[in-house]
């Protein structure tokens, strides 16, 4: 998933160049995935039965691959948009997917586990923008998907017999239990939270999106596709180490510290350039993105806020829908400026985050206890659910 998703960053300076690809056109192909990924979300919790089938798994590895294999194939910007639809459905399936059936049976495993798994992504992004960085060196834009999509079917193999999640089991209430709501009302902290987690969504795209391209207008070429697989690298142990602070501090605390660094990494190319600052803008933007993601999750979770892990997944997905097409208009004159509005976008994030610690609830009723629900979940909500408070806690 980390590769047929994220492989188009380090491939987009090469279609500019060689296909002539305009600013716009670009970031709309990128719109596209990021559509299709909303869409696959959507489906995985709509009808959960999607994300528990192996036949649907195999099926989503195939388009996933096949789309990138097709890329190449064509010149017609329809197509590609179409393309890049369809691998962002895929890759939000084969996402729901693992992460069920990784958390279901890795339950009674330590915690840091689930935090080393989903570094699987940037595992993929490191191996992408590493294979980009030879095939450019001897080959075109079209040798790039090709070489992706191979990379992609070698992955997709082990990825084949993945075991689905089983299905929940039925929980019995006791009539009336569902009303008994006492504790602390988490809205006004989840609407800082879901505020700030979509502005992030916002942020943290147009950064994924453009961050190689920018590099490469005031750096080597290689510096590019190098810096992403900086990016990768830094996010594989990400996940784990943020879960692993939050034993010593609150996610509040730490949801506002990543937001912040990861707005100053995205910063660094357009305020200073140069190489120095292209690899430790990588590295800070690696460490976070997917550490933030697992933050909100996780303070989501803890204030059990009625389908949290579904509405701060959609907030998400839709900005990062809005990202590329906010920043449309600023592609005129290169990168530069996009990555400037990334960065006020997620320290404005920041900013809301910080409104979580006025007053947070550190603790908050047991499920079960004072607070009890009887909604159903979807398999996918209640593995992210399990997946945060594992992590978290």
């Amino acid at each position: 998933m980390g590769v047929g998703r994220f492989v188009y960053t380090p491939i987009l300076p090469l279609m500019h160049a060689q296909v002539g690809l305009s600013a716009g056109a670009g970031a709309d192909l990128a719109t596209a995935n990021y559509v299709g990924y909303l869409v696959g979300a959507i489906a995985g919790i709509l009808l959960p039965q999607l994300v528990r089938s192996s036949a649907v798994l195999r099926g989503c590895l195939v388009v996933l691959t096949v789309s990138l294999a097709a890329m190449p194939m064509t010149h017609a910007t329809a197509v590609w948009l179409l393309l890049r639809l369809c691998a962002g459905v895929a890759s939000a399936l084969i996402f729901v997917f693992a992460a069920g059936s990784l958390l279901s049976h890795l339950r009674d495993h330590p915690a840091h586990l689930p935090g080393w798994a989903f570094g699987g992504v940037g595992a993929g992004i490191a191996l992408s923008g590493l294979l980009v960085l030879v095939v450019r060196s001897t080959a075109d834009w079209q040798a790039a998907w090709w070489a992706s999509a191979g990379l992609a079917a070698l992955l997709a193999i082990p990825s084949w017999f993945l075991r689905p999640e089983p299905a929940p089991q039925a929980v019995a209430s006791t009539p009336g239990a569902q009303r008994q709501t006492t504790g602390p009302r988490p809205y006004r902290w989840f609407t800082a939270l879901f505020a700030s987690y979509t502005l992030e969504g916002i942020g943290y795209i147009i950064a994924g999106t453009f961050l190689v391209a920018a590099i490469e207008q005031s750096s080597p070429g290689w510096i590019g596709s190098g810096a992403w697989v900086l990016v990768g690298l830094a996010a594989i142990p990400s996940s784990a180490l943020w879960a692993g602070l939050g034993r010593r501090w609150s996610r509040p605390d730490l949801l506002l510290a990543a937001l912040a660094v990861q707005a100053v990494g995205i910063a660094l190319p357009a305020l200073i350039g140069g190489v120095a600052a292209a690899l430790l803008s990588a590295l800070l933007f690696g460490a976070t993105f997917i550490g933030v993601s697992t933050l909100a999750l996780a303070t989501g979770a803890h204030l059990r806020f009625p389908r949290a892990v579904a509405l701060l997944t959609a907030g998400y997905s839709v900005g990062q829908i809005l990202g590329p097409l906010v920043a449309t208009p600023l592609l005129r004159h290169g990168y530069h400026q996009a990555l400037i509005l990334a960065a006020v976008v997620v320290l404005v994030a920041a900013l809301a985050a910080a409104l979580l610690r006025i007053g947070f609830p550190h603790h908050m009723p047991t499920p079960g206890h004072p607070v009890l629900r009887s909604e159903p979940a979807s398999g996918a909500q209640l593995a992210s659910v399990d997946t945060t408070e594992a992590q978290a806690d």
